[in-house]
């Protein structure tokens, strides 16, 4: 059983603590949401299945480029960012964060925040 409350304090942190992060969510390979900390606008079952499929399309393309294993699918719009990572064969990681986000920090704070997860996701 995956325990919900550690991934979601864990998300929390993590936006609560970077002020460009505006939101994060953990989601399932089948697009279900098993944490979030998401903008009031959005909504989190629409957001999960869209960064499931979004990660599976961008792995079947990394393939068919001859790409290796994809590490992040970063999705630039003008007003920020929405960066989607593997977790583990169980979760997708995806971090929204504001158009002024220094990319170096943020890919490391993913990294960390990914670090925290994975543990949880396989004692489970």
């Amino acid at each position: 059983m995956i325990n919900a409350s550690m991934l979601q304090d864990i998300l929390y942190n993590c936006v609560s603590s970077t002020a460009s992060i505006q939101g994060a969510a953990l989601v399932s390979p089948d697009g279900l949401a098993l944490a979030s900390v998401l903008p009031a606008e959005m909504d989190e079952e629409r957001t999960a299945a869209m960064s499931a499929a979004m990660l599976s399309l961008g792995e079947r393309i990394g393939n068919e480029l001859a790409r290796g294993n994809i590490e992040r699918i970063v999705v630039e719009g003008e007003k920020g960012y929405g960066i989607m990572v593997g977790c583990s064969q169980d979760a997708v990681l995806l971090v929204l964060a504001s158009a002024d986000v220094k990319q170096g920090l943020l890919f490391l704070e993913i990294k960390r925040v990914v670090a925290q997860i994975a543990p949880i996701l396989t004692s489970s």
